[in-house]
């Protein structure tokens, strides 16, 4: 099963790979992409989303499609959903946002149980 810091990862190789493909390595300030971080937040959006977090910036999107919620990255968000076209990215996803789901759920269980002791 993929993890969130799995993709952190992946996402953070793939958009210094493509800005040291576009410029010269140099002039990439890749320092920046050290606190790249992904999540979900049920309790924030019902749907399938993901949120992205790069430096200060953050945006959700729908894990359907990839569309912007909310939030922005600038410049940024174009490797984003070069990223989320990728094979593989967005089953990873969507198995996080089961397992999210699962455990949110098991969770409400849990409490309207321990509610009614």
């Amino acid at each position: 099963m993929a993890t969130f810091k799995e993709l952190e990862d992946h996402l953070r190789t793939y958009i210094i790979q493509e800005q040291s493909d576009a410029h010269n390595i140099r002039t990439a300030n890749i320092h920046k992409y050290n606190n790249l971080k992904i999540w979900m937040d049920l309790s924030k959006y019902q749907q399938p989303h993901f949120f992205i977090r790069i430096s200060i910036s953050e945006a959700v999107f729908s894990l359907s499609d990839c569309s912007k919620i909310n939030g922005g990255l600038g410049y940024e968000e174009r490797f984003i959903y070069k990223w989320f076209g990728r094979i593989g990215t967005k089953d990873k996803l969507k198995e996080l946002w089961k397992t999210a789901a699962s455990e949110r759920s098991n969770s409400v269980k849990q409490d309207e149980e321990n509610t009614q002791d």
